[in-house]
C-alpha cells in the first residue's frame, strides 16, 4: 500500500495502482471500528472510478453494521450541509477534488461536519488498515437513498437576500463537476452562459482546477465576448469558487478574501475573519477598515474549520478560493461567494471591475509559484535558507516562514498536498514585486 495516500486532509490517490476497491472497502471498516457511527451519509463526485468505489464502501459500512444513506452525486460542500444539517454519525464523499482524472479519494466527516484530519483520524484510520482490520456484524447495515440537493439549495439561498438579486448575464464554468446542475436550480433570475456544464469524470480538458492559467483561459474569451456582469468558474468537486469581472479580469482568492471580509466585518464591529498567511496585507487592511478583527491561521480547510470555532469567526477566506461562512457550519462552501457577488451588485448598481479595482490598483502580487525540489529535506533546507537570508526582516513561522518589510513580503510555505515549495509574494510596487521574485527563487535554486 502507497502509505503517502493518507494526506493532511483528505485520501487521495491514483487509481486503481494507489486507491482500489479493496483499500476503499478497508477504509470504510477502518473509519467504522475508529469513531463506531451507526448511520453514515455517503456521496461522490462525477469521477470514472467513483460508482465501483462506492460500492465498495458501502459493502465496508454495511458489513460493519452500519446504516448508509446514499446521497448520491454531490459537490464536497453538499458532504458538510447533509453531515452537519442531519443526525448522521458521519459523512464521506469519494472524490479527488480538482486533481487530474485518474485520481481518485475520500473526504471524512465526524458527526456535526467535523472534519477528518491528518491529525484527527486519518493517520489512525492508515493504521488500522495496515494491521488488516476486518469485522462482520451479525445484522447487515441497511442502503437508503436521500436527495439533498432542493435542501442544500434552500439553505444557501437563506443566506443570502436573494429576493433583491436582479436578472442578469452570467459566465458560468463547471469544469465537467456537478455544481452547474445546481445553479439551474436556484430560481434566480439569471441568464446562464454555459461552460463545460454536463458532468463528465473524464474530464476531457485537463484537471478540472480553475486555478491554473490554462484553464482560465476559456472563461476569460467567452466573458470578453458575451457581456455579461461577471463570470464564475468552479473545480470538479464545486468546493472552490473563481471570479472574473465582467472585462475577463481574474479577480484573485486573496483579493475576494478581503472583499467578503470588509462586507462581513461591515456588519458588525469587532467580527473576528480568518485568512491564511500566504497573501496577508489586503484583508488585514480591508477588515480593520470595517473594525473587524483579522486573524492569520495556517493553510487547510480543517485548520481553518477549528480555528473558526474557536474564534467564533463569521468568515475566512484561503486565496486557494475556499470560503468559510459560521452560518453554513463553519464549513467552505463553493456557492454562496457566487451569490453574494449577485447580491451585492445587485445592491451597489456597480460593476465587478469597480469593486475589484482597488485592490489591484494598491497590493502587487504574483501569482502562487510552486518549485519541485524533489524532496522533503531539501524543501525544509530551503525555507531555512530564506530565513536565514532575510532575518533582518519580521519572520513569521504560522505556516512555513513569512518574511515582512514595510514595501514588500513574501511566504515560503512546503505543499501539505504535493512534495512542492510555493512562494508567494507581495509589494508595494510592480518593480520591487519583480526584483524580488527573481531573487527569492534565485535562493531557491541555487
Amino acid at each position: 500500500m502507497n502509505q503517502s495516500i493518507f494526506k493532511a486532509y483528505d485520501i487521495r490517490g491514483i487509481y486503481p495502482t494507489d486507491i482500489d476497491e479493496d483499500l476503499a472497502y478497508k477504509i470504510a471498516q477502518a473509519y467504522c471500528k475508529l469513531f463506531q457511527p451507526k448511520k453514515i451519509a455517503l456521496g461522490k463526485d462525477v469521477r470514472l472510478s467513483g460508482p465501483s468505489l462506492f460500492s465498495a464502501m458501502v459493502k465496508g459500512f454495511t458489513n460493519h453494521g452500519v446504516d448508509v444513506v446514499d446521497v448520491g452525486t454531490i459537490t464536497t460542500d453538499m458532504l458538510y450541509f447533509v453531515s452537519s444539517a442531519y443526525d448522521f454519525d458521519g459523512g464521506i464523499s469519494i472524490t479527488a477534488s480538482h486533481n487530474p482524472r485518474e485520481y481518485n479519494g475520500m473526504k471524512l466527516m465526524k458527526r456535526a461536519g467535523r472534519p477528518v484530519s491528518g491529525e484527527t483520524g486519518i493517520q489512525e484510520i492508515k493504521d488500522i488498515v495496515l494491521s488488516n482490520y476486518s469485522f462482520k456484524a451479525d445484522i447487515q447495515g441497511t442502503v437508503s437513498q436521500k436527495n439533498i440537493q432542493a435542501e442544500y439549495l434552500a439553505k444557501c439561498l437563506s443566506l443570502v437576500d436573494a429576493k433583491n438579486i436582479k436578472p442578469m448575464k452570467v459566465v458560468v464554468n463547471g469544469m465537467f463537476g456537478p455544481v452547474i446542475q445546481n445553479i439551474k436550480k436556484l430560481n434566480l433570475p439569471l441568464k446562464l452562459v454555459e461552460l463545460n456544464s454536463v458532468p463528465d469524470g473524464s474530464f476531457p480538458k485537463g484537471s478540472p482546477d480553475p486555478l491554473l492559467p490554462e484553464n482560465r483561459t476559456e472563461t476569460i474569451e467567452v466573458i470578453k465576448k458575451s457581456e455579461v456582469a461577471f463570470g464564475g468558474a468552479w473545480d470538479g468537486d464545486g468546493d472552490r469558487f473563481f471570479l472574473f469581472d465582467e472585462n475577463g479580469r481574474f479577480i484573485p482568492g486573496y483579493f475576494l478574501t478581503a472583499f467578503l471580509g470588509k462586507y462581513f466585518a461591515q456588519k458588525k464591529s469587532g467580527t473576528k475573519i480568518i485568512y491564511d498567511p500566504r497573501l496577508t496585507w489586503a484583508t488585514e487592511d480591508a477588515v480593520r477598515q470595517a473594525e473587524g478583527e483579522p486573524l492569520v491561521n495556517r493553510v487547510g480547510h480543517s485548520f481553518i474549520k477549528e480555528r473558526m470555532r474557536a474564534e467564533d469567526a463569521v468568515f475566512a477566506g484561503e486565496n486557494s478560493g475556499h470560503f468559510y461562512f459560521k452560518d453554513f457550519y463553519y464549513a467552505d462552501n463553493g456557492l454562496l461567494p457566487f451569490l453574494l457577488i449577485l447580491e451585492i451588485i445587485s445592491k451597489s448598481g456597480e460593476r465587478v471591475s469597480e469593486l475589484f479595482n482597488p485592490y489591484f490598483e494598491k497590493y502587487f502580487i504574483i501569482d502562487e509559484t510552486n518549485f519541485n525540489l524533489g524532496s522533503q529535506d531539501k524543501i525544509d533546507n530551503t525555507i531555512k535558507k530564506i530565513e536565514e537570508y532575510y532575518k533582518d526582516g519580521k519572520i513569521e513561522k504560522i505556516d512555513g516562514v513569512s518574511v515582512e518589510y514595510d514595501s514588500w513580503r513574501a511566504n515560503i510555505r512546503s505543499s501539505n498536498t504535493q512534495p512542492l515549495l510555493r512562494l508567494n509574494i507581495e509589494a508595494k510596487t510592480k518593480d520591487l514585486l519583480e526584483k524580488k521574485f527573481k531573487e527569492i527563487s534565485a535562493l531557491i535554486k541555487d
